[in-house]
């Protein structure tokens, strides 16, 4: 029976959706089938999600950053669903925890991780030698220790001996996992090769909060006990990752008039450091900006415990890291991101063209330039700030 509308001023715009009436799923009904089934809810969410990344993070003009937070290496997201997003083009820049991409290197390096459960003795691990990340079961000797070990003799190699961040630290790490990839013949496993192959940046904002970081650490104090620090120089400044990701976005909108568009897969650091390139811009550089264009955001935590790190879109927009005029462009859905990120992959492979890759990286001293332009050329408070600093 064809629904009737009523003459009621102002009431069609509610009523513009698509009907509810989704189609029965059969043994034949895809991924994409599936996803634009979907009708409320976090389905809805998952939907409008994927149709985001189908019909607006596809064009060639995005710049998309990636944000990686919870143990989710460990449990194969990267050769499953990061790596394919990334070859496919729809990652151009990455924050991520340490811990993320120090559990990144047990792929590349051939080092096994196992499904297990989550109703394991612990004690009992702890007295076998298991390490547990949920159901996730790993030797501490031949895993965690092993991949200690390899690293430690990575990073005294000579192109580690400068201060550096994590985006230079992560590409020379990265050009030794793609050769550790092809020697055990794995295909394509860890995230942090691929991103060395596709000139893809990869930030930390917090260096030391992880394994990776711990070494360095070490290494350090050894360094010092035996006199040997003008031997071991390498040290990672995290203000450099600030002003090099602050120039990926600064150089999309300011100087190629594109757009910007994040990924934000958790929350925490990595969430929060990718946001705030556009405050960064705005408020410290304090040159003209609006904020990012559109926003996806797969997340568990709540914004009313503060687990959200203060961002889901409609609050970002008030610091200025989304563009307020852009609020319809965002999508949060409340959702395990295990379960999400594969799914919105799987159907944005499925739906979108390959883009071209941006190689970022290979760009960083021409965006840098850039950055410091801008940052001159717009800041009344610079002679003010640079005479501060000679008084020093």
């Amino acid at each position: 029976m064809e629904h009737k509308k009523s003459g009621c001023p102002g009431k069609a715009k509610y009523l513009a959706g698509k009907r509810i009436l989704p189609k029965p799923i059969g043994k034949d009904t895809n991924i994409e089938q599936l996803i634009d089934n979907l009708d409320a809810y976090n389905g809805g969410r998952l939907r409008a999600a994927c149709h985001l990344l189908r019909d607006r993070y596809s064009q060639d003009d995005v710049t998309i950053g990636l944000s990686l937070a919870g143990a989710l290496t460990p449990a194969g997201l990267g050769p499953s669903t990061v790596i394919p997003l990334m070859n496919h083009g729809f990652v151009d820049w990455i924050t991520a925890t340490g811990a993320n991409m120090y559990h990144d290197l047990h792929f590349a390096f051939n080092l096994p991780m196992f499904r297990g459960s989550h109703t394991v003795d612990d004690v009992d691990l702890r007295a076998k030698g298991i390490t547990r990340i949920y159901d996730i079961l790993f030797d501490y000797e031949d895993v965690l220790m092993e991949t200690d070990r390899r690293l430690r003799e990575i990073l005294i190699r000579p192109e580690f001996q400068k201060e550096m961040g994590t985006r230079e630290c992560y590409h020379h790490l990265g050009k030794i996992l793609d050769e550790c990839e092809r020697k055990n013949n794995l295909g394509q496993v860890s995230i942090l090769a691929a991103a060395y192959r596709n000139g893809i940046p990869v930030f930390t904002s917090s260096p030391g909060d992880s394994t990776i970081g711990m070494n360095v650490a070490g290494i350090e104090l050894l360094a010092e006990a035996s006199g040997l620090l003008d031997k071991f120089k390498l040290k990672i400044n995290p203000s450099i990752d600030v002003n090099d990701s602050t120039a990926i976005i600064l150089n999309a909108k300011r100087y190629e008039k594109g757009k910007t568009g994040v990924i934000l897969i958790g929350g925490g650091s990595p969430k929060n450091f990718m946001l705030q390139t556009e405050p960064q811009i705005q408020e410290v550089l304090m040159i003209p900006e609006m904020g990012q264009d559109y926003d996806i955001n797969i997340t568990d935590a709540r914004p009313d415990t503060g687990g959200l790190s203060g961002a889901p879109p409609s609050e970002a927009a008030s610091w200025g890291k989304i563009d307020p005029t852009k609020l319809d462009e965002t999508v949060t859905a409340y959702l395990d991101v295990t379960v999400a990120f594969p799914i919105m992959t799987a159907y944005t492979i499925q739906t979108t063209k390959p883009k071209r890759l941006k190689r970022l990286y290979d760009r960083g001293d021409e965006l840098h330039k850039k950055l410091i332009k801008s940052y001159l050329e717009n800041n009344k408070e610079i002679e003010k700030l640079k005479n501060l600093i000679k008084k020093l």
